[in-house]
């Protein structure tokens, strides 16, 4: 439901800002590429520390960016990553994570330059999807985080290119008791080990500018 809302989201302002514009503010993006990912690691029952992580894996994207100035751009992206929830030792079972963010992008040179570089920064969500298993689906569930990029922008022509880009997207999961720390005044509290998921991502595809 939530990638729906979000698709139709990204076409109606598509559709209004290409009535509206009348040189190229609006970039719309789709790429492909490859993830690397990294999960977190917990205590089984036995006390031992087990690790859990998304394979790397084909991960693909959509995005709709408005160029609010020469060099501002501001925009909604969508990720999917298809991968499989492993331990170091045995494949839980297959998994999808999905990406929703907003973002503000700074684009260097000038609109009409043959090649653009830029950086990323966005906030939004993560969706783990359910884990499909031979004894069943586990559900899934859905995180806040960031996502930050560095990309270059090549225009062959004036209402086509093609965009290049590394992105990065860490993912709160969960914090670790790691010991205390105590004051003489205000007494002691317990310290965390905050940890994170990560998702690596490099990646190439085509825009189409209006």
């Amino acid at each position: 439901m939530i990638r729906k809302t979000i698709l139709m989201a990204m076409l109606v302002a598509l559709a209004a800002a290409t009535a509206q514009a009348q040189d190229a503010r609006v970039e719309l993006s789709g790429t492909a590429g490859w993830t690397f990912s990294d999960g977190v690691s917990g205590n089984a029952n036995d006390n031992s520390v087990i690790r859990v992580d998304p394979a790397d894996a084909f991960s693909w994207g959509a995005r709709l960016g408005f160029l609010t100035t020469e060099n501002v751009e501001i925009g909604a992206l969508f990720g999917m990553q298809s991968t499989s929830l492993e331990t170091p030792n045995l494949k839980i079972g297959d998994q999808s994570i999905y990406n929703y963010h907003g973002y503000v992008a700074y684009n260097f040179g000038d609109a009409d330059a043959g090649a653009r570089p830029y950086v990323l920064g966005g906030l939004g969500a993560t969706q783990y999807g359910s884990v499909s298993t031979p004894v069943g689906d586990f559900g899934g569930q859905t995180k806040f985080s960031t996502t930050w990029a560095a990309g270059l922008k090549l225009y062959p022509g004036r209402n086509f290119g093609i965009r290049l880009e590394g992105r990065w997207t860490p993912t709160y999961i969960k914090s670790d008791a790691a010991g205390y720390w105590c004051d003489p005044y205000w007494g002691c509290y317990v310290l965390s080990d905050a940890q994170y998921s990560n998702q690596f991502e490099l990646s190439g595809g085509i825009m189409l500018r209006f």
